[in-house]
């Protein structure tokens, strides 16, 4: 399988536990760009359906779905962004979210009953499995973030590539420890006694994880060391064209990574990727939605999955509903 770690993580993130919100500083990799491939990419994002925004309706008859889109680790606008959104969060009859508080509480009990959902509990670990060279070069990653090797080699290589997606600044100034927007969402709503609801069950976006090969995950790994860029600059690039709300070029800029340090198949596999861990989704996160019995309804969930064809957005289009994107200047 080609090797897509940096889609892999946009997607993922709300696996893994939230960053805080840190001054990690960095260089915009998508601005760096030659002004032709970066012009290319824009070109590309702007052709997909609803390339830009964070806050959305989508109104069919009486039911009014407001939509936003997260990006899971905290950033420098996180309580701004909260702050604006507590009165849409106040108005709705259901709060939905990827996976609900209270199951993010079921997950990380399951995980700790059940080691093998995250870790190899039997057989070859990463020292074996990576190989020497490849193991020395992840051990030494996974010490700039703070994550002792003995405790890393277990991890399944689809949850170790997730690690190296954190950017070493990130984790040293507190990763894994804070809240993202996501669970402050479900807090908020709770202290109104409207507790979030899960769009889809985790098992199954576990089950998923689970159902890439072997060596499918060890190649998510293996990217991060053919790509010669800094994963500081990657979490900063991310964060930043998030923030100016450019979300389909954030996925178009992925795939060009992707598809730059993959092998002769990454195209190909890279289309997988999407129909498994997005389109799948999103058109199952759709029917929850519409067959909802309350007529408002707020949706927080990644910002990737609004955009593209097969997007949330279009999908609810499909289904329908009238697209509106709103103002949102917290």
């Amino acid at each position: 399988m080609s090797r897509i770690l940096f889609a892999l993580l946009l997607f993922l993130a709300p696996m893994t536990a939230a960053a805080q919100a840190t001054q990690c500083d960095g260089t915009d990799l998508i601005a760096a760009l030659p002004e032709p491939i970066r012009a290319d990419l824009h070109t590309e994002a702007a052709a997909m359906p609803y390339p830009q925004g964070l806050l959305w309706r989508a109104t069919r008859g009486e039911t009014e779905i407001t939509l936003f889109g997260t990006y899971h680790f905290p950033h420098q606008a996180t309580g701004a962004h909260l702050d604006a959104l507590r009165p849409l969060i106040a108005g709705a009859e259901a709060v939905y979210l990827e996976i609900s508080n209270a199951d993010q509480d079921a997950m990380q009990e399951a995980l700790a009953d059940d080691p093998s959902l995250m870790f190899i509990t039997e057989g070859a670990t990463l020292p074996d499995l990576l190989g020497e060279e490849d193991w020395a070069l992840f051990a030494e990653e996974m010490r700039a973030r703070a994550i002792p090797p003995f405790f890393a080699a277990r991890f399944k290589p689809v949850w170790a590539a997730m690690m190296l997606g954190i950017g070493p600044c990130e984790a040293r100034n507190g990763a894994m420890d804070g809240d993202g927007i996501d669970h402050l969402i479900g807090l908020h709503a709770a202290e109104l006694g409207n507790p979030s609801r899960s769009l889809e069950d985790f098992r199954t976006l576990m089950g998923m994880l689970d159902g890439f090969e072997m060596e499918e995950q060890l190649d998510m790994i293996r990217l991060f060391f053919a790509w010669t860029g800094s994963p500081d600059d990657m979490a900063y690039t991310l964060r930043q064209r998030y923030l100016s709300e450019e979300i389909a070029l954030i996925w178009t800029y992925s795939r060009l990574v992707s598809l730059e340090f993959g092998d002769d198949s990454a195209a190909q596999d890279f289309e997988q990727f999407e129909e498994i861990l997005l389109t799948r989704r999103n058109t199952d996160w759709i029917d929850v939605l519409t067959a909802a019995p309350e007529r408002r309804l707020f949706v927080a969930a990644g910002a990737a999955h609004l955009p593209g064809d097969t997007g949330v957005l279009r999908l609810l289009e499909n289904e329908g509903f009238t697209i509106e994107r709103l103002p949102f200047d917290p």
